[in-house]
């Protein structure tokens, strides 16, 4: 009886311990939580310094993340939101739903200034169409892309970080002839996913000679698999950044923990796992310390960034400029 007395009294102690450990709720991108996406490693690096249990929950894309926290609310089980970019973080701003991280990063490697009470970078890239080295006829902008016969496979805006970089690629390099370039792009349009890994599926299935990805996208392929057949067309308008962000919920109950994190986030611990698992530039990160194979990238000629305010301003009608050039 008195071991099972004993025994008793351990697993209670034990269970307050378990029950003891702090939790922090990551909401990101799908991409970001499977075996061979950023998550496993950068949950196993965190939690060894922690002393918590770190939990990411995939939401769609990058868009959709946003469209998440604004149905959830206050009552959001979130911490922490990883996976918004500077086209999204006005609109985020204005739910209230995020608090201040308090943080001043250092060692940034951002190819622009940053200065974000509410978000920090974690990431960076250009946009570009990923295509096989062996196509013939490969575009050099929008309006050559327009004019050809080359298939290609894109993002809807609504609901993914990147169609919604493409249409402010468009909005910056073209301004008010941009119904002008989606209706000559509308032909070329394979079919829009949902998010980002549905499109680079159906590509390197064949379906389309061309997607809508990142420069960095051919980095996977020769370092990953050890194949050099993909690359990225050049454009000659420059090519749109897309700079990846995380930031708290005001609402949280873990806030050291959330800003722990976000300071975490820009440690090489972070840092390093992002050339090879989300295959972008890291924030924080000199490309000296970049991978074998980066060096073999298209560097664009121009590099196109609306602000977060004017992006913002934007979203709307270029929304229904696209929606209306693609439905005739």
């Amino acid at each position: 009886m008195k071991h099972t007395i004993i025994a008793a009294g351990l697993s209670v102690v034990a269970g307050a311990a378990f029950a003891q450990t702090p939790v922090l709720t990551v909401y990101t991108y799908d991409s970001f939580v499977p075996d061979w996406g950023p998550g496993p490693a950068i949950e196993a690096a965190f939690e060894a310094t922690c002393g918590c249990d770190l939990q990411f929950v995939g939401a769609g894309d990058g868009a959709a993340l946003l469209a998440r926290l604004r149905l959830e609310g206050e009552s959001t089980e979130a911490d922490v939101v990883l996976g918004l970019d500077t086209n999204l973080t006005a609109a985020a701003r204005e739910t209230g739903l995020f608090a201040p991280h308090g943080i001043t990063p250092e060692g940034l490697t951002l190819p622009v200034a940053w200065d974000d009470a509410e978000f920090l970078p974690f990431d960076w890239g250009y946009f570009a169409f990923v295509h096989d080295a062996a196509l013939a006829n490969v575009p050099g902008d929008f309006e050559a892309l327009a004019a050809s016969d080359v298939s290609i496979v894109i993002q809807d805006p609504r609901s993914s970080t990147p169609g919604l970089g493409l249409l402010m690629w468009v909005e910056a390099a073209y301004g008010d002839r941009a119904g002008e370039i989606w209706e000559g792009l509308a032909d070329n349009i394979v079919t829009v996913t949902p998010g980002w890994s549905e499109a680079y599926g159906l590509f390197l299935e064949g379906e389309a000679d061309m997607v809508l990805s990142y420069t960095t996208s051919p980095a996977y392929h020769l370092i990953a698999e050890e194949d050099a057949s993909k690359t990225a067309a050049a454009f000659a308008e420059g090519h749109y950044m897309q700079v990846e962000v995380a930031g708290m919920l005001a609402g949280t109950d873990q806030p050291e923990l959330a800003r722990a994190f976000l300071s975490f986030m820009l440690t090489p611990a972070f840092q390093e796992v992002i050339p090879t698992t989300n295959w972008m530039y890291p924030a924080a990160l000199p490309a000296s310390a970049l991978p074998e194979g980066f060096e073999t990238l298209i560097q664009p000629s121009q590099a196109l960034l609306l602000s977060p305010e004017d992006a913002a301003a934007r979203r709307d009608a270029a929304l229904a400029t696209w929606q209306a050039a693609l439905s005739r």
